[in-house]
């Protein structure tokens, strides 16, 4: 059982029991704490039964820390509806948490930042935390957790980020996390494509893509995406282990911060107009590795359009 300083058991609030958020909030209870949470379908308590069900996110009010984890900052901002009324009409303990842990805009969660600010009279504070490592590290509670947040608040917070994640690292202030995870899926974005475009490449000219990227992963262009996508990529499985949708979103978060900062992102432009053909293709709900396919659509190069002067 996890006590805190002052001798009570430790709690906290869960908002979206999807395919990150159900392992994520077992973790935390597994890790002895008392987790309540809501979710829009009632069948993903069945994966997590350690975790106790509320009917509206406004139940959640008195938690001392509360996290979200849904698709995007719109969906956080429509369920956190009914909470921050019940804040306006009875503002929280002073130092009640929001924890955002899900891929948003840099930019738009200050802005929602202050709306919470605003409704709960000052006492509850936003975090963006966002996390990599896929259901994998979800489930296995090896995250890497980006933190934006004040130091005060990051080491309040540090017990429970540690109970899904090993690398909990705070970017700074908030955004800084957000603006991390883009960093982050720029380069997941890219070198999956890039891993997918070599992968059409050497099946179309007659080489084993297994054996293609086995000698890769012993030299340079080894990563962690190889490792990780690659086998998918491959084999061509595009089964979900999260929607490949959510990378044009997140790209997008890349662009928009670059345009703020006055710095050029290249490979984001070039990545984002991809990922927005894989949508328009219909192929968003499948993994990332299915960029691959999206690849394989778009046909044969041609010669004018090869850029050789």
């Amino acid at each position: 059982m996890a006590i805190n300083e002052s001798g009570h058991k430790k709690r906290a609030g869960f908002v979206g029991l999807g395919l990150m958020g159900a392992p994520m909030a077992a973790n935390i209870a597994a890790a002895g704490w008392e987790v309540s949470a809501w979710n829009r379908s009632t069948s993903a308590f069945d994966l997590v039964p350690a975790v106790s069900r509320v009917a509206t996110v406004a139940e959640l009010r008195d938690e001392p820390s509360i996290i979200f984890m849904l698709p995007d900052l719109p969906f956080i901002e429509a369920a956190a509806i009914d909470l921050l009324e019940s804040w306006r009409a009875q503002p929280p303990r002073p130092g009640t948490a929001v924890v955002i842990m899900s891929s948003v805009s840099p930019a738009h969660v200050k802005q929602f930042a202050e709306t919470v600010r605003e409704a709960s009279a000052g006492n509850a504070v936003v975090i963006d935390a966002p996390v990599s490592g896929g259901t994998v590290g979800a489930r296995n509670g090896t995250l890497a957790i980006m933190v934006g947040a004040s130091p005060e608040d990051f080491e309040r917070l540090q017990p429970l980020l540690a109970t899904m994640g090993t690398t909990v690292r705070r970017m700074g202030p908030l955004g800084s996390g957000s603006l991390a995870k883009a960093c982050n899926q720029l380069i997941v974005g890219t070198t999956t494509a890039a891993l997918a475009e070599a992968a059409e490449l050497a099946e179309r000219s007659g080489m084993e893509v297994e054996a293609l990227f086995d000698v890769l992963s012993g030299g340079l262009a080894g990563s962690r995406v190889l490792d990780v996508v690659g086998p998918r990529l491959a084999h061509k499985d595009y089964t979900p282990t999260g929607p490949a949708k959510f990378m044009h979103k997140d790209l997008g978060f890349v662009v928009d911060s670059a345009k703020s900062a006055g710095s050029a992102v290249p490979m984001a432009a070039a990545a984002i107009e991809l990922y927005a053909e894989l949508k328009r293709q219909g192929l968003g709900d499948h993994d990332l590795a299915v960029v691959r396919q999206t690849i394989a659509n778009l046909g044969p190069v041609t010669a004018g359009s090869q850029g050789t002067n």
